[in-house]
């Protein structure tokens, strides 16, 4: 695997509340396999060449450890932000697992998202961290159907594989949830698609659900998903021209009533969907407060 320089890998959030409360991002890998037609990532701003390649940053972990022992302020450190941490190369490089060595060894807690079941080896990391620290796994799952999942996120594990991991985790004690993002329109923008993922969900234990309705585009990712559309879903590109122009935001079209009902079905089995209520769910210094108040 190709190696490339980096001067640092742990970076400070200015508004750790906008997303899962995350103090730090941390990204040990640039550019993903999954091949999934809507990865924003894609993105020109982001200045990823050849995105579908993976590369390693070099001396990834020694440079986290150095800014690890460094840090004043514990904190949760975000994983997989820009690109899936557990992608194939991962079974063999451990490299996710050794940071989450280390940050269990200098008490950082983790917030991590995946599409990935190889998230399961890391159960007893994930546990020992658990112990001290905020731990919060999130994994994406976008259809219910493993069909539909084959083609828009063709190079990874299937929906069922993912809900399978999830109640690994969650049995194991975790706090798991699932990321209905993006829900793409024309395709899996379905009330049928939304109430399947939050029933499964809430079967798999997850506590969670945290969706956008609607997909994001820009220069560069637009093309790709373009051509994407036009390989398996012809004429749906059309649609798009047409209501979206070069909007970077593309909502479905029944925002309105998907909402509703995504509303409706996680109260129905009792799951969370609002960003604040999740991290206050999970945050152990959420908990310590409202025990001392108690008090």
């Amino acid at each position: 695997m190709e190696e490339i320089e980096a001067k640092t890998i742990l970076t400070t959030v200015k508004n750790g509340q906008f997303w899962f409360g995350n103090d730090y991002n941390m990204n040990l890998y640039r550019g993903c396999p999954h091949g999934c037609i809507y990865c924003d990532s894609r993105s020109s701003c982001y200045h990823v060449d050849d995105f579908d390649r993976v590369r390693v940053k070099k001396n990834a972990l020694a440079l986290l450890e150095k800014q690890l022992r460094s840090k004043r302020k514990k904190g949760v450190v975000g994983i997989g932000a820009m690109s899936d941490t557990y992608n194939p190369f991962e079974k063999n490089y451990e490299i996710t697992r050794g940071a989450l060595k280390l940050l269990d060894q200098y008490h950082f807690g983790v917030s991590l998202e995946t599409k990935s079941d190889l998230i399961v080896r890391d159960l007893d990391l994930f546990l020992k961290i658990n112990q001290h620290s905020d731990v919060i796994l999130k994994m994406t799952i976008t259809c219910y159907q493993d069909e539909l999942s084959k083609i828009i996120e063709p190079h990874v594990c299937v929906s069922s594989q993912r809900f399978q991991a999830i109640r690994q985790l969650s049995e194991a004690g975790l706090f798991c949830g699932v990321l209905m993002t993006p829900l793409l329109p024309f395709i899996n923008d379905t009330e049928e698609n939304i109430k399947e993922i939050v029933k499964m969900s809430y079967e798999a234990g997850a506590k969670f659900v945290y969706t956008y309705f609607g997909v994001t585009l820009r220069e560069n990712q637009r093309d790709y998903y373009y051509d994407q559309l036009d390989q398996y879903f012809p004429e749906i590109k059309e649609k798009y021209i047409k209501r979206y122009g070069l909007k970077y935001q593309c909502q479905s079209k029944n925002i309105k009533h998907l909402r509703y009902v995504f509303i409706k079905e996680c109260e129905k089995y009792g799951l969370l969907y609002k960003m604040d209520d999740i991290i206050n769910a999970y945050k152990k210094s959420n908990t310590k407060i409202e025990q001392l108040s108690l008090f």
